[in-house]
C-alpha cells in the first residue's frame, strides 16, 4: 500500500484500546473497529485508483476514473490524502506524472506531433519547439507563449474529450504541418518501419491538409532509419535514383546508385567496435568486388548536406556508379 493510501487510514484501534493505550467502552470499541474497516477500505480504493491512472501515464480524466467503476467519492479520498491532485475541474495526476501529460491536460489538450512520435520510439529531430506538443480545441485560444508548442488543427480520427494522446494517424496530420518536409518524411518513414501504422492506410486515408496527402504519396518502408529517408530525399531532389536496402556480399546496404557506388548511413550512436570492425570488413569485401563505398554520418547528413551531396555527384561525374 502507498504512504498517500496510507495517509487515508485516520486512526487504528484494536478491541477496546486506542493507540494512545486509553480503554474505551465495548460500544465505543465497536464503533471504531468498523471505522479501522471502512479507513482500510477506503486506502485500498485509494490504492487501486492511483495504480489504475499510474498505468494510464499518471492522468486521467474523471470520466473514464467514473466508467472503470470508481466513484466520485473515491476520488475526493484520494485526492484529500494526497494520493492524486486535480489538474482544472475534471483530470486527476499521480505525483509522479509526466511532466508534457501535466501540461496537456492543463490545457484541455492531448499529446501530439514530435511529443507524441517520440514516445513511440520514432525517429524525431533535435529541434523540436518550445515545451511539449499538445493538440487543442479551437476554444482553447489564450495559452502562456512557451508552455507548449500548440496545434489547433483537427487531424482525420475523430477523438474524445477525454483522450490524453492523439492516434496514430492524427500525430502525423500534426508532423506534416508542423515540420520542414524532410523532417516529417523522416517521422512518417520511422512510423512506417516500426508499423504503428499501413501503407495502404495512409494512401486511404482523407488527410485534409495538401503536406500530409503529399507525405503519404512519398512515405517508403524502405529507409531503415531517419538519416536514411533524408539522404535518399535529398538525393532525389539532386536528380539521384538510389536503391535501397540492396542485399550484396552476403549484406543489406543502404543504398545503391547505378551499378557499383554504395552508400552506407552512420547513425548518431555508431559504432560500437564490434559493429564498426564488422563494417569495415564488409566494405573491404565490397572494395575487393568493384564497389566504390561512401560513408557519411549523422553530423554531415543535418548539418553538412553540400559535402554529402557533392561527394555523391563527383562519384557519378567520374562514372564510379558504373560496372567496368
Amino acid at each position: 500500500m502507498s504512504a498517500q493510501a496510507r495517509g487515508c487510514l485516520h486512526r487504528r484501534t484494536d478491541a477496546g484500546v486506542l493507540p494512545s493505550g486509553r480503554c474505551i467502552a465495548p460500544g465505543q470499541a465497536a464503533a471504531a473497529q468498523t471505522d479501522h474497516v471502512d479507513s482500510r477500505a477506503r486506502a485500498a480504493r485509494t490504492a487501486a485508483l492511483h495504480a489504475w491512472i499510474a498505468q494510464r501515464g499518471g492522468v486521467a480524466h474523471s470520466r473514464d476514473v467514473l466508467a472503470e467503476g470508481f466513484s466520485r467519492h473515491d476520488m475526493a479520498c484520494a485526492v484529500s490524502c494526497g494520493a492524486l491532485r486535480r489538474i482544472r475541474r475534471s483530470w486527476l495526476a499521480t505525483g509522479a506524472a509526466d511532466a508534457a501529460a501535466r501540461t496537456a491536460a492543463e490545457l484541455g489538450g492531448r499529446l501530439t506531433c514530435v511529443t507524441r512520435a517520440a514516445r513511440l520510439g520514432l525517429w524525431v529531430p533535435t529541434s523540436v519547439g518550445d515545451g511539449p506538443h499538445v493538440a487543442v480545441p479551437h476554444s482553447r485560444s489564450h495559452i502562456a507563449r512557451g508552455v507548449a508548442t500548440v496545434h489547433w488543427a483537427s487531424g482525420p480520427v475523430p477523438v474524445g474529450p477525454t483522450s490524453t494522446q492523439e492516434p496514430v494517424l492524427n500525430m502525423l496530420f500534426h508532423v506534416a504541418r508542423c515540420l520542414p518536409r524532410i523532417d516529417a518524411l523522416a517521422v512518417w518513414e520511422s512510423a512506417l518501419r516500426h508499423r504503428h501504422v499501413d501503407p495502404d492506410i495512409l494512401a486511404r486515408t482523407q488527410w485534409r491538409s495538401s503536406r500530409a496527402a503529399e507525405l503519404a504519396a512519398q512515405a517508403s518502408v524502405l529507409s531503415d532509419s531517419g538519416l536514411e529517408t533524408i539522404f535518399v530525399d535529398g538525393m532525389r531532389r539532386a536528380g539521384v535514383a538510389v536503391r535501397q536496402q540492396v542485399w550484396i556480399a552476403g549484406h543489406v546496404v543502404d543504398g545503391l546508385v547505378g551499378e557499383r557506388l554504395i552508400t552506407q548511413i552512420d547513425g548518431f550512436a555508431h559504432h560500437q567496435a564490434a559493429e564498426r570492425r564488422r563494417d569495415i570488413r564488409h566494405d573491404a569485401r565490397l572494395a575487393l568486388q568493384g564497389y566504390t563505398v561512401l560513408r557519411f554520418d549523422y553530423q554531415q547528413i543535418l548539418f553538412d548536406w553540400g559535402h554529402v551531396e557533392a561527394t555523391v555527384l563527383l562519384a557519378l561525374a567520374q562514372g564510379l556508379h558504373r560496372a567496368s
